[in-house]
């Protein structure tokens, strides 16, 4: 069984997360500080589970 994304917590869409992110990029002017680096991190890897599960349910 694939995970969902759900299974890593997230009840975002992978549309709402990748808003997110361009936000977090245009905010920082295209530099990220370590504070900024961290949190999108922690964007793109919600953002993949949330594209696993949206795979996953259209398959």
């Amino acid at each position: 069984m694939s995970p969902s994304s759900s299974a890593f917590g997230s009840a975002r869409s992978a549309a709402e997360l990748n808003e997110q992110i361009r936000a977090l990029w245009l905010r920082a002017g295209g530099t990220l500080s370590a504070q900024e680096r961290a949190e999108y991190e922690l964007l793109v890897v919600e953002w993949a589970a949330a594209i696993r599960g949206e795979v996953v349910k259209a398959a």
